[in-house]
């Protein structure tokens, strides 16, 4: 790689949550929903595209708007916000966009394009043979979060489904008496598509189950609630979902596209939970959604994480994934340093913005959990100076309390010497560096109150060499800001 990658995998100012990764010739792609920072609703921009050489992830390009929310005949002023999407190659080498709305907008839609990421036209929408919209026909599921798959055999596949919990489908049947489409929570829902990639040619039926139906199944825990994705990899099917936890991706196995599927087990949590076991989370959770990619001989599973106190501006997030011998997967591990070949160098200067691991030091929460129970001033955030933008990144932790740890992994460590934070804030104390969660001190850093952002080292006072991982513990009053930090 010419250059270090982190996670976030895209610039820091970029927020572009649900990630679906697809290699069309020696790129590799990324299509996702388009966050705002600061925003107050869930995908609020417009889609924009990133892709970079398969022979080398740390090269990234932005490829530019590829879709307007207005494009849409539905949608002209823009009041309806595009949620996760999925690029799939039609036999007619087309590039096939296919997205939904918020609002309970209840149906696919598609845009069309002649490259992976140039400009896409309005194509249709996803349609029963008579013309009627696939989600607005009385008993249709409710159409959300599009995955498509063209097979081998060329046949086309649409996975869609929303199964939340019964108390959420009391609410929007209460709250949207208009709706015609079943809202339930009975899993996944898949469909046939004919070969112009718009109209359905089998009667849709559920695929996996939802938290109603999973007694008995093999899924209880980790059923089915958002972001449908199908993968194939060595003749079989991948069918990837954000469970009813809500923070975690798990993944099915089948022979099938249709059906059969198994349930297989967990691959990323955006809070570190489930990971080897971790029932304490190490992260601000939240929902979650995103693929399995194969680049060259590598498995990535591509997620997102939270920043601040809601859900409205998550990032995207990578990591390596291992594949056993008998095709299944080992869940992998929130890191600083996902597409990244290998640990970080152990020397040199990192934002903040790239932690992975971050709590207060009552613990790390469920993000809505957090805002529900306005316990905000408790916590730190990520954030960044100024409004949305798309130039010069400027991430950092703010509200960082006595106790609260900021945790990065991984480096490879070759005797560091000195260690240096840049911060800011009312606080005075100490900065505790550590080479693990519960370890001795590496380097006690004091800082005092600074209204500008200001630089405070300490001398390494120990060997450190291998791959670790590093945690700044604030430890003092008041609250500090933390923006970057340097290995000497």
């Amino acid at each position: 790689m010419q250059n270090q990658v982190f996670n976030p995998y895209l610039p820091l100012y970029e927020y572009v949550p649900d990630g679906e990764p697809h290699v069309f010739g020696d790129r590799l792609y990324i299509f996702g929903s388009h966050d705002q920072f600061g925003g107050d609703k869930y995908c609020a921009n417009d889609y924009v595209c990133y892709s970079t050489p398969v022979t080398d992830l740390s090269q990234w390009r932005f490829e530019g708007y590829i879709y307007h929310k207005t494009q849409d005949p539905i949608n002209p002023e823009g009041k309806y916000k595009m949620y996760a999407p999925d690029v799939v190659q039609g036999a007619d080498g087309r590039y096939y966009l296919y997205y939904g709305f918020d609002e309970f907008v209840s149906q696919v839609s598609v845009a069309v394009c002649d490259t992976p990421a140039g400009h896409y036209d309005y194509y249709g929408v996803v349609s029963h043979p008579d013309g009627t919209v696939l989600g607005q026909k009385e008993g249709d599921a409710y159409q959300f979060d599009p995955g498509v798959l063209v097979d081998d055999d060329h046949k086309i596949w649409l996975y869609t489904g929303f199964s939340p919990k019964a108390e959420a489908i009391a609410y929007a049947n209460e709250h949207f008496k208009n709706i015609k489409f079943v809202f339930s929570g009975a899993g996944s829902d898949i469909v046939q598509l004919a070969d112009d990639m718009k109209t359905i040619i089998s009667t849709p039926k559920k695929l996996i189950p939802g938290v109603a139906n999973s007694e008995g199944t093999g899924y209880e825990g980790h059923e089915f609630f958002e972001a449908s994705s199908m993968r194939k990899f060595d003749g079989r099917y991948y069918f990837i979902y954000s469970t009813i936890v809500n923070h975690e991706l798990a993944y099915a196995v089948s022979d099938y596209p249709d059906r059969d599927f198994a349930y297989a087990g967990l691959l990323h949590s955006n809070a570190d939970l489930g990971y080897q076991g971790n029932t304490v989370a190490k992260y601000y959770g939240g929902n979650n959604h995103g693929s399995i990619v194969k680049v060259l001989d590598q498995f990535y599973i591509f997620g997102h994480r939270q920043t601040g106190y809601n859900e409205y501006s998550r990032q995207g997030v990578a990591e390596k994934l291992v594949r056993r011998a008998d095709g299944t997967f080992e869940m992998a591990e929130m890191t600083s340093c996902g597409l990244n070949d290998g640990p970080l160098i152990g020397l040199g200067r990192y934002s903040a913005g790239i932690a992975c691991n971050l709590w207060s030091a009552q613990g790390a929460m469920k993000v809505f959990d957090m805002l529900f129970a306005k316990k905000q001033t408790e916590h730190p955030r990520i954030t960044q100076s100024g409004q949305d933008c798309e130039s010069d990144a400027d991430q950092y932790i703010t509200n960082l309390q006595s106790g609260g740890t900021v945790g990065f992994k991984y480096f490879d460590f070759k005797q560091p010497q000195v260690v240096a934070v840049e911060m800011r804030g009312t606080g005075t104390g100490e900065m505790h560096v550590k080479t693990a969660e519960d370890s001795a001190v590496i380097a006690t850093i004091a800082i005092t109150p600074t209204t500008d952002w200001t630089w405070f080292s300490a001398d390494i006072a120990t060997t450190v060499n291998g791959v670790l991982p590093l945690y700044f513990e604030y430890r003092g009053t008041e609250s500090v800001e933390f923006r970057t930090f340097e290995l000497k």
